[in-house]
């Protein structure tokens, strides 16, 4: 296990609360282990920005044993950016930004069980995703995720070059849309899902955007939510936004965590997609999610 968070130093101390942050790469595209951080307490702008950090070099970053309350997680939501609603989602009774993420051993199904970026539909999407894992299975119910940096710079010089210049649209419809998927299968599911007309709307986003904090390049499409490219006939968008989806989440370029009781993951959607397995059938599954404001993205 190594402790470092890209700096040289072997031994990174936390000038607020002085103790050993070590960090466990898991995969090498993308997620890392991160101890010796306790989000009991309230984190400081300079603990956040370390965590900040962390993220901008891992994406995706995994802490055990937090041992948090609703209340706490909503406080750290705010610590990290700010709280954001989930649309067409049920909310925690009481606490609108606050999803409970649940599977019951009856259910056929489970959330988030496609590749997806979190809420991409919306004009500005959140920056990051809080998850936090109250009950998981004794095996299966992994979660993976990809890497959008290396999935735009792993595609051939032409392509990546096309790509900058094209707007994606994007629309909850698919999922949430009064109709769609998510209402069809709601008998196979524990999920409170709330199907809207509204959720048939659209918005355009860059094909490629520019992260706000590291500068670099990552493809943002989805097959969840992006519906066709800006000014292109949908009969030559799909076959080109297919080869983006496929590339997109090569296993080169994801990372898989085993989630344990009290686990809490936070990701960038600015430069992931994840995807969570369902191979857990029989078994309970139960995390609580929020969302950190994000704004609007920016073309690379």
């Amino acid at each position: 296990m190594s402790s470092d968070t890209g700096a040289s130093e072997r031994d990174e101390r936390d000038p607020i609360r002085h103790e050993a942050v070590e960090v466990e790469r898991i995969a090498g595209a993308c997620g890392a282990i991160v101890h010796g951080i306790d989000l009991r307490d309230p984190q400081d702008e300079a603990a956040v920005e370390r965590l900040r950090l962390l993220l901008d070099e891992h994406l995706v970053v995994f802490l055990p044993e937090q041992r948090l309350d609703l209340d706490r997680l909503e406080r750290f939501t705010d610590e990290l950016g700010g709280r954001d609603l989930t649309p067409y989602v049920a909310a925690v009774d009481g606490r609108p930004y606050v999803i409970r993420v649940i599977k019951e051993p009856g259910d056929e199904l489970n959330f988030a069980n496609a590749w997806h970026t979190d809420l991409s539909y919306l004009p500005a999407p959140p920056a990051y995703t809080v998850l936090h894992a109250w009950d998981v299975p004794a095996f299966g119910g992994d979660t993976m995720w990809a890497n959008q940096y290396l999935a735009y710079e792993t595609l051939p010089a032409e392509l990546r070059e096309r790509l900058l210049t094209m707007r994606a649209t994007h629309s909850a419809g698919m999922a949430y849309g009064t109709g769609g998927y998510l209402e069809q299968v709601a008998d196979k599911s524990s999920m409170r899902i709330l199907p809207s007309a509204e959720a048939h709307g659209t918005w355009t986003h860059p094909v490629v955007i520019r992260h706000p904090r590291t500068g670099r390049a990552a493809l943002f499409v989805n097959p969840v939510y992006t519906t066709g490219i800006e000014g292109m006939d949908p009969a030559e968008s799909r076959p080109l936004l297919q080869r983006l989806y496929q590339h997109s989440v090569h296993p080169n370029l994801t990372c898989r965590v085993r989630w344990q009781p009290g686990m809490l993951a936070i990701w960038d959607n600015r430069c992931t997609q994840h995807f969570a397995i369902n191979d857990y059938a029989g078994q309970r599954r139960e995390m609580y999610r929020t969302s950190v404001r994000g704004s609007e993205p920016v073309a690379a």
